[in-house]
């Protein structure tokens, strides 16, 4: 497929990344041919199907993308939205690669999506929909264990994840691994704790790293540490609300958050759960009572602050608005969220940028503890929970006869209690992240790289290489 039959206009998403992709090159040194075989995608299922919606018949646009097989299964969420297109799932099934190799997955990347506005179909349509739309990649095996892993994204969660297992379930019978054909499920049919969270929670990890390298902080002339530092948050989805929850718990003070129809402000810190609560009963976080209304959400964007998170949509800061940006750390929770023209202009004023490739890699690092879990056909903390209690008794009792002091029983459980599943996936995800923060930090200073995005794509390609040459596939 040539670059013209992508293009949707003159500056496509998809360009984006390759722009990114081609800066990181020039840091390394590797044959032509084998950086174009990493930016393409190779495999590109684009599907029609019909599904009986009441009376009518209505046919149904989809797509399944595999970016890159330099290891398998492939793996990438499945969104539903009515602005689903080829170029758009392409480029988050790119996207896919890179954080997989950054954070030591070890998937190659893949996207699908669905072209279908949720909020206007019924549940039992959306049912149909999906279960057909999973038929079609069993036919033509784009979906398995160890093919492709489909997970949530935009318009899709649990329950569509749980379709998708028992349509496949019902057409592969008798295989003992379909658990791990999909990742997002409900926990009751083999998802794992701590899953909904992730994409917010690593958000908040590799933000939360960085504020504690003195280097870093010194030079957009900030303290150390998370406490105290302002955050506006541009996104109340999933994303968005659960790294808003964390900054906050955390000590930050969150300023702004902000939604399509508008953003809400106040300088003294908005409380999180109570403003999630308002838009449950309102439909919207505007007219928040400790809080003043800001009616072009855009422009919440370009408050004084110290951490700025897109956690919406992408470019939604360009070359228009990236001077009137005041703040000093941007994390791009959000794909895609600033633009390369605007990255330029950043870049110049000493904005710090935590690029998307792996600041959102949460959720594809616990969608893989689950797809192990699904695979091993254990739950994490089964075999070691108990044993673990055992061996924190035995060493309370010496501390107790040593220090000649009997602990209350509530200090007791806290020491007693052997890990749970959560415990040991967020574990899991916190050592994902800080690792992945300090490599790509490390190659920004080996190569004196301006910027954490070029880093971190110059990180991605170097894993993806050493994959093919370990396969033995180029000399």
């Amino acid at each position: 497929m040539s670059k013209n039959q992508i293009k949707t206009n003159s500056y496509s998403f998809f360009n984006c990344i390759e722009k990114n992709f081609d800066k990181a090159t020039r840091f390394l040194s590797i044959e032509k041919g084998l950086l174009e075989q990493i930016k393409a995608c190779n495999s590109v299922y684009r599907m029609h199907f019909p599904v009986k919606i009441g009376k009518k018949i209505k046919v149904i646009e989809a797509y399944r993308v595999q970016h890159s097989h330099h290891k398998l299964p492939c793996k990438g969420g499945i969104r539903y939205s009515i602005k689903v297109n080829q170029d758009e799932v392409m480029t988050l099934a790119a996207l896919m690669t890179y954080k997989c190799a950054i954070v030591d997955v070890p998937f190659g990347g893949a996207k699908g999506g669905i072209k279908i506005d949720p909020q206007t179909i019924s549940t039992e349509n959306i049912e149909k929909i999906t279960r057909r739309y999973t038929s079609e990649l069993i036919k033509k095996n784009f979906i398995g264990p160890g093919i492709d892993v489909p997970a949530p994204d935009y318009g899709t969660g649990e329950r569509e994840m749980s379709w998708i297992f028992d349509t496949f379930l019902s057409l592969r019978s008798g295989d003992v691994d379909a658990l791990a054909c999909v990742t997002g499920k409900p926990v009751s049919q083999g998802g794992v704790r701590g899953r909904k969270e992730a994409t917010g929670l690593g958000v908040f990890y590799g933000i939360r790293e960085l504020c504690h390298v003195k280097e870093e902080m010194c030079s957009v002339g900030l303290d150390i540490g998370l406490v105290g530092k302002k955050i506006i948050i541009q996104g109340l989805g999933n994303v968005g609300y659960h790294a808003a929850s964390f900054f906050h718990e955390s000590g930050a003070i969150i300023i702004a958050l902000a939604e399509r129809e508008g953003a809400i402000y106040n300088e003294k810190g908005l409380n999180v759960s109570k403003v999630f609560l308002h838009l449950k009963d309102n439909g919207s976080i505007l007219n928040f009572p400790e809080a003043k209304n800001i009616e072009n959400t855009e422009k919440a964007l370009e408050l004084e602050c110290d951490i700025l998170i897109p956690a919406a949509l992408e470019n939604v800061i360009h070359k228009n608005n990236a001077n009137r940006i005041k703040a000093k750390i941007i994390g791009e929770a959000a794909n895609g969220p600033i633009t390369p023209e605007a990255d330029e202009i950043l870049y110049k004023k000493g904005v710090i940028i935590v690029p998307d490739i792996y600041l959102n890699a949460g959720g594809v690092t616990v969608s893989y503890f689950e797809w192990i879990k699904n695979l091993s056909h254990v739950r994490y903390g089964r075999m070691e929970k108990k044993f673990r209690e055992n061996m924190n008794t035995e060493l309370l009792q010496v501390i107790e006869t040593i220090c000649k002091k009997n602990f209350s029983i509530k200090e007791k459980k806290m020491v007693l209690r052997g890990p749970r599943e959560i415990d040991l996936v967020r574990s899991g995800l916190e050592d994902t992240m800080i690792n992945g923060f300090h490599k790509i930090r490390d190659i920004k200073k080996s190569l004196k790289i301006e910027n954490m995005r070029t880093a971190a794509f110059v990180l991605a390609i170097n894993k993806i290489i050493d994959s093919y040459e370990k396969l033995g596939i180029f000399p």
